[in-house]
């Protein structure tokens, strides 16, 4: 059985699989291009997406404007005919300016998280870039539909539904994490398909719900696709590919972790986080603080006299290899990675066995009904 495309508004991806955006640097044109390329939607990370530009640290705001220009422009001449969108997270100081900067590059869809981004549609309404906010229940989905609903007479262009298996920063508390077992986002998902009902019926349009958050293979993706789910978003499988923008150091620590290095912690942005554990985060978890030079005030959540590093930095250093000085966020299934692939490869083998998933599904119902 062929996967069905994910339509979001004019939008058509050949398959329903979104790259998650993944900062700093480790999603940029790279990644998004070699993704849009096969058939799915390639995302850059707007996270101090300017890095490489020399006068970063002294023009932080400037600097990230300009290289995100940059990286929109390669993702277009990497992938003409593909779909590229850009994450940003709404806790940014520079979020407004960045959606702006990237609605005048014509950037296809703009995903928002961290927050709930209540004014992404001051920048979005009237241009052929979409809105398409990530939650992690169908109430922030409907506080924000009703939002955008009363403020600006537009309804987001689909939803992302993360849940609590994703890397990096989640939208889930210490106490929800420790009863991470009664938390299954397919739910979460199908709870706000069900209330988006209203506003599709009163903008007569279908808003998509996708699926992330510990999507690792396609029988994954046959059972989100089987409940009447869009589609998936996929961030850490992408880490371990020859596509992406980071250090081959990085996508290592990827490839050897283990189940045991798989740990929650307390970011300095005042979210709980998953990364893969080693000297650096240990060494902040016995309260050794790091030596912090903030020159950014990139989020504003972040306080630099109170917090134990840079959290810029350190995944900064990351990306760059340099994992004495930093460490690397990564999902809940990380530790079953064991090499690194093509984009092409890994995409071939996910929609070949979701397409046989499927197909095995559609057997098993077509036996029972018999």
């Amino acid at each position: 059985m062929k996967l069905p495309k994910l339509r979001i508004g004019n939008l058509i991806a050949r398959i329903p699989i979104i790259q998650g955006g993944m900062g700093v640097g480790i999603s940029l044109s790279g990644l998004a291009s070699a993704v849009a390329n096969e058939g799915g939607i390639g995302v850059i990370s707007g996270t101090a997406v300017g890095f490489r530009e020399p006068d970063f640290r002294l023009h932080y705001r400037a600097s990230s404007i300009k290289g995100l220009k940059e990286e929109i422009r390669k993702a277009r001449e990497y992938s003409p005919d593909g779909i590229i969108g850009l994450n940003l997270l709404s806790a940014m100081t520079n979020f407004a300016e960045l959606a702006k900067a990237a609605v005048e590059e014509g950037i296809d869809i703009i995903f928002a998280g961290a927050g709930l981004p209540m004014r992404l549609p001051e920048v979005t309404k009237g241009t052929d870039t979409k809105a398409v906010p990530i939650v992690s229940s169908a109430r922030a989905a409907v506080l924000i539909c009703k939002n955008w609903d009363n403020k600006y007479s537009v309804v987001p262009d689909a939803i992302v539904v993360e849940g609590p298996l994703a890397g990096g920063h989640l939208g889930y508390s210490a106490k929800q994490l420790d009863n991470i077992d009664d938390i299954d986002v397919e739910d979460i998902a199908l709870d706000v398909k069900k209330n988006l009902v209203p506003f599709e019926q009163k903008y007569d349009k279908h808003i998509p719900v996708v699926v992330a958050g510990g999507i690792y293979d396609g029988n994954d993706i046959a059972r989100v696709l089987a409940k009447g789910l869009d589609g998936v978003q996929m961030a850490t499988r992408f880490v371990a590919t020859d596509e992406c923008d980071a250090d081959e150091r990085f996508k290592m620590a990827y490839v050897n972790a283990k189940k045991e290095d798989i740990i929650y912690i307390q970011s300095p942005v005042g979210l709980v986080g998953r990364a893969i554990r080693n000297k650096f985060l240990d060494d902040v978890a016995m309260g050794i603080k790091k030596p912090i030079r903030c020159q950014y005030n990139c989020l504003k959540t972040c306080d630099p006299k109170a917090s134990p590093y840079c959290i810029a930095d350190a995944l900064l250093n990351a990306r760059q290899g340099d994992l004495d000085n930093g460490f690397a966020f990564a999902g809940a299934n990380v530790y079953r990675i064991d090499r690194i692939v093509s984009v092409k490869e890994l995409i071939n083998e996910l929609v070949e066995s979701a397409e046989a998933a499927l197909d095995e599904m559609a057997k098993l119902i077509e036996s029972n009904t018999v």
